[in-house]
Parts: C-alpha cells; sequence; structure tokens
C-alpha cells in the first residue's frame, strides 16, 4: 500500500499558500484561482491579464524532466536535469520555466509503477501552483498502446495497438480500449495522451507509421479516430489525434528526415483528410501536426508543423478547428533541417501551434519566443490567443478545480482485473489467420503437442514479460503444449539458423515468429530450412502483416499486428483453438513477386470451422 500523507484537496489547497514568495501572496493566489473558478471566457482572459509575458511564453512549452520525483531526482538524473536546463529537479524546471505542460518517458525515469507516477505528478503540480500565477500543469505522456509507442508498462493495462483494433473492426472495441486507457493515465494524474493516430497507412513501406494506424481505408481509419476520441475524452483525458494532415504515405521516417508527400488536393481530400474530420466532428481537444512536406498544400514546401498555409489556412480555417494544436516533438531532425533550433517554436507559433512540444534546448527555444513577443514578430494578441486555448483545455479537463491524483484512485483503477479482462477479450478479436493450409490449425493436443518456438525477437516494449518466442513459449506451455523457445533475432545468421533446424528435430510442429520480412531477409531463409524438415510450420507477423507475402512454402501463417504480452498471448490462444481467429487485414497485402498483383485483400481473413 502506497500512501501520502495529504489528501487530493489539501494538497490543492495548501501547497501554494506554504510556498508562497515575497513578490505575490496567498490572498493573491486564492485571487488566481477565483479567476477562473467556474471556467467562464472572462475569468481565464482576466487569469491571462495578470500573467507576466515570461509566465505566458512559458504555458506554451511542453518539456520533458528526467527523474522519477519531482524533488528528490536519482544523482544520474539530477546530473541530466542541470546539464539540460540548469537546475537539479523537475520542480526546478517548471519554476525556472513556467512550464505549461511535461511529458513522461520511461527512459527519463519518470516512469516506475502507477504509485510513483502519480506521485511525481503531485509533486510537479504542486511546484506549477506555488508559481506566481498558480496554474496546474498538462501532463501528457505518449501511449499509443501495442508494441512500438507503450510509455507505461505493467501492471497498468497494455492494450492492443491501432492496426490491431482496426482488425477488429469494432468502434465499440476501440471506444472500449481508449476509455480504460485513458481512466487509468488519469488516475495516474495525466491528463493529455498523444493518442489516436489519425494517419491512413497506405504505404506498406512507411518506416514509421505502421502498425500505429488503423489501416489503410480512410472510412474506417475514421470510425476508429472517432470512436478512440470518445472513450479517452469520456474519461477526462485530451486525446490528441495525429498527425496532421497525415503521414501514411511516407518512405521517410521524420525523427531523421523530412518526408515529402506527393498526394494530389484531391487525394489529400480522399485519403488523409478523413480521420481528422471525424476526429473534430468527435470533439477531438487536441491535434498535432506532422513534420512532412505537402507541396500540393503548401508550394514553400516548409514542414506543415511550420506552416502557415496547412495549420492556419486548411485546419484553422477550412477545417473550422479552434481547439488546442500541439507540434510533434521539435527534437525530431524532420522539423530541423530547414531552420534553426532558434527559429523553429517562432515559426510554429507564426503558422497556428499553439504547444510547443519537446524542444531540443529549452531555453534556447523559451528565450527564442520570449524574444519574437518582444520585438514584435509575434504579436501578444496572437501569444493570448494560444494560452487562452492552452487554459480551456485545463478548465474543460477540471484542472483548475483539482489536478491531483490519490493513492485510492490508482489502486481502484489501474490494471483491475475487469480491464486486463477487456484488453484479452479485444485481442482475441484482432488476431487474424491469413493462411490455414489443410487446416493446419488449431494446433491440438496429442497432434502436434512438443513446439519449437523460434523466430524474431526485437526489443521488448515497456512493461512486458520478456522476447515473443519465449512469451509465445511459456503461454503455449500454459496452454497444455509442450514447448521450446529458441530466439534467432530479426536478422539470424547461419548459424543461429542451423540451430533452429537442429532444435525442431523430434517437434511436432514449428512456430516462427517474423519482424517485418523483406526480399533481402535472412529471415526467409530461416523460414525455409524450417519448411524443409517437413514439419509443419505456423508463422506469426509480429509487426507489420506484410511478411507472409515473402515466405513460401508456410502452413499457416497469422497476424498479431505487435508483440506485446496482450497481442501475442491472443495469438497463443488462436494457435491452441482456445479462441477462434476473428481479425480481418486492414490492410492489403500484395505479392512480392508482382506488387501490382493482391495477394489478400483488404477485409481478409479466415476461421475455423
Amino acid at each position: 500500500m502506497h500512501e501520502w500523507s495529504l489528501s487530493r484537496r489539501t494538497l490543492l489547497t495548501t501547497t501554494a499558500a506554504a510556498t508562497a514568495t515575497a513578490a505575490t501572496g496567498a490572498g493573491d493566489r486564492r485571487a488566481f484561482a477565483a479567476n477562473v473558478r467556474g471556467g467562464s471566457e472572462r475569468g481565464l482572459k482576466a487569469l491571462i491579464a495578470r500573467m507576466s509575458l515570461q509566465e505566458r511564453v512559458g504555458q506554451l512549452f511542453v518539456s520533458r524532466v528526467w527523474g522519477h520525483s519531482a524533488t528528490q531526482p536519482n544523482q544520474l538524473c539530477a546530473d541530466l536535469n542541470v546539464r539540460d536546463f540548469g537546475v537539479r529537479s523537475a520542480n526546478e524546471v517548471v519554476g525556472k520555466y513556467h512550464l505549461g505542460g511535461i511529458i513522461y518517458f520511461s527512459w527519463a525515469d519518470n516512469v516506475r509503477d502507477p504509485h510513483q507516477i502519480a506521485d511525481l505528478s503531485n509533486g510537479i503540480q504542486s511546484a506549477a501552483l506555488a508559481q506566481p500565477a498558480p496554474v496546474p500543469l498538462l501532463i501528457s505522456v505518449d501511449q499509443e498502446h501495442g508494441a512500438i509507442v507503450t510509455r507505461i508498462g505493467k501492471p497498468a493495462t497494455q492494450l492492443p495497438g491501432a492496426m490491431a483494433l482496426g482488425a477488429a473492426e469494432s468502434p465499440s472495441a476501440a471506444r472500449e480500449a481508449a476509455r480504460i486507457a485513458g481512466a487509468e493515465l488519469a488516475a495516474m494524474g495525466v491528463f493529455q495522451n498523444f493518442a489516436p493516430v489519425a494517419d491512413v497507412n497506405v504505404n506498406a513501406a512507411n518506416p514509421v507509421i505502421g502498425i500505429r494506424s488503423f489501416g489503410s481505408d480512410a472510412d474506417a481509419v475514421a470510425q476508429l479516430v472517432a470512436a478512440q476520441v470518445r472513450g479517452y475524452q469520456g474519461a477526462g483525458v485530451a486525446a490528441t489525434a495525429k498527425h496532421f494532415p497525415g503521414h501514411g504515405d511516407t518512405s521517410v521516417d521524420s525523427h531523421t528526415g523530412l518526408p515529402r508527400i506527393d498526394h494530389t488536393r484531391e487525394e489529400w481530400d480522399r485519403i488523409d483528410a478523413p480521420p481528422f474530420r471525424a476526429a473534430i466532428a468527435a470533439g477531438i481537444d487536441c491535434i498535432m501536426t506532422a513534420h512532412v512536406q505537402v507541396p500540393t498544400l503548401d508550394p514553400s514546401e516548409d514542414p506543415a508543423t511550420l506552416s502557415h498555409a496547412i495549420i492556419t489556412g486548411i485546419l484553422r480555417k477550412e477545417l473550422g478547428y479552434d481547439g488546442v494544436v500541439t507540434t510533434d516533438a521539435l527534437n525530431m531532425q524532420g522539423v530541423r533541417d530547414k531552420y534553426g533550433d532558434h527559429r523553429v517554436p517562432v515559426l510554429a507559433l507564426k503558422a497556428g501551434v499553439d504547444q510547443l512540444l519537446y524542444p531540443p534546448d529549452l531555453s534556447l527555444a523559451w528565450n527564442a519566443v520570449l524574444g519574437a513577443v518582444r520585438d514584435g514578430e509575434i504579436s501578444t494578441g496572437r501569444l493570448d490567443e494560444s494560452v487562452l486555448r492552452i487554459l480551456r483545455l485545463k478548465e474543460k479537463l477540471g484542472l483548475f478545480r483539482d489536478p491531483y491524483a490519490s493513492p485510492r484512485g490508482v489502486e481502484r483503477t489501474v490494471g483491475t482485473q475487469g480491464h486486463l479482462a477487456a484488453a484479452a477479450r479485444i485481442a482475441d478479436g484482432a488476431t487474424t489467420l491469413l493462411r490455414n493450409n489443410a487446416g493446419l490449425l488449431p494446433l491440438r493436443l496429442g497432434r502436434g503437442n512438443d513446439l519449437l518456438v523460434t523466430g524474431a525477437d526485437p526489443a521488448s516494449p515497456t512493461g512486458t514479460s520478456g522476447p515473443p518466442t519465449a512469451l509465445l513459449a511459456r503461454t503455449l506451455g500454459e496452454l497444455g503444449f509442450t514447448t521450446t523457445a529458441l530466439s534467432t533475432g530479426t536478422e539470424p545468421t547461419e548459424a543461429r539458423i542451423d540451430d533452429a533446424v537442429l532444435a525442431a528435430s523430434g517437434k511436432d510442429a514449428v512456430i516462427i515468429t517474423t519482424y517485418n520480412v523483406s526480399a533481402e531477409s535472412s529471415q526467409r531463409t530461416l523460414v525455409a530450412r524450417l519448411v524443409a524438415t517437413g514439419l509443419p510450420v505456423v508463422t506469426v507477423a509480429i509487426r507489420n502483416p506484410y511478411d507472409i507475402a515473402h515466405l513460401d512454402g508456410v502452413g499457416a501463417a497469422l497476424a498479431s499486428y505487435g508483440w506485446s504480452d496482450v497481442e501475442l498471448e491472443a495469438a497463443a490462444r488462436v494457435i491452441a483453438g482456445r479462441v477462434k481467429p476473428r481479425g480481418r487485414l486492414p490492410v492489403p497485402v500484395q505479392s512480392a513477386a508482382d506488387p501490382t498483383q493482391l495477394l489478400y485483400p483488404v477485409g481478409h481473413g479466415l476461421t475455423y470451422e
């Protein structure tokens, strides 16, 4: 049991008074709070009028911080805070820059367990409310779920990712997944999630979106995006549709370069725009920009994040969106290639953005915006417009009334049996059976009882139980099979392939995990060598579902759309026949020999009799 000595309400009312500065007394703090009580537009504007220029600029920034504690980070994190921000703790970073938001990362030691996360949230909220203008923080995380973008792991509920939800073809399941995720985040004091992904993945070679997208059909993606918006926001967490104006048809990763999308305006309206229109119609709280060029929408070829034509001209005016717009992370190369880091935040604000997410150098970015306002490049009216949108969202989320998490809320909400059961049920509906020659699946006890589980083991997502081969073997073992796990990696060597063939001797069947198989991949050799043994071979594509196009002779093929525990455990249940496969491909699979030929269409999926 984790205990805090102060209740949520006591924390809210005592922290600011206890840390009042000489410049602003407790009475002034109460006046600030009174200005926004009831959530009136007039009250929010009055609050802005009393904020200093530095405090208003600070509201625009969402920064990372180092450490698991707001006041007592470990020595390494303290040193990193000094290196990056000139102060030792998260609280001091908030105070120095008057931040409007913080984003959590596992690699920054912000995320250990739900109680610690809630404690960190409460600590930095206390620091925000101790400022001369006590405005609560909007604490955020990038928690898309699935295998690729998950920051908070077990014991929080792990849910299937976007493409798995696309395969389930159930808006109600997508909404339930978002409601569960949102409720658990709110219980930990996190009130903004950078999800759902609204990109339509029409490019099988997309290196950065892929299974983070619900699929390739714009209307289906739009339905699921809207469902997730309603799920998150119904749970009291701001959803963020990303990445506007669309990142689904790129072959360059915007983390490392500047992608270019050559859709015509008609193609953009038909392919990329529908999910964002649906998100806006569903009342989306926030939209994230993409660091991509779309010459049809802006001939200047500026990244969309910095494009007035795209952000103000299309998103604000054409689509009628007046909520918060946030940048994608400003440390990504796609937004840094054309302009220096000191110009990027200024240009983003001039384009129509409100939140400036994760600048690589907070001091440089903060001072650049401050200087641009002082010099008149950005008017105070333009600055206040963004600050007002951010404060409106904070008021809508109830942060002015009570921004704190409670131990009881964590215990009653995070990782409950009901949430875990729902996650498993949703995952069961997503697993897709692509091929099943001669009714190989399901494997029955007594027929295929002794299994080799081998293949690719990419880096495990945050909070998972281990490598995919080990997890699949363990789960199949719990279902009654005798299993041996042998990892060969995503690029198996000849020696490792030989080991797998030797390990297959005497087995009844082989399960192979595959990961982004290409024409040149040595995973193809692994599969071919194991098929040549004459044993029944089942492949499980644990990332993109396109692998089967490169794998000849396989008896059965599944797609799990991820390698998180919940996705792989569902695949094991399908292999064992405990549940029937019900998933349907949300993207097409083209023939590897002739990409103009369709191997499996959208909607393909087999089941058992």
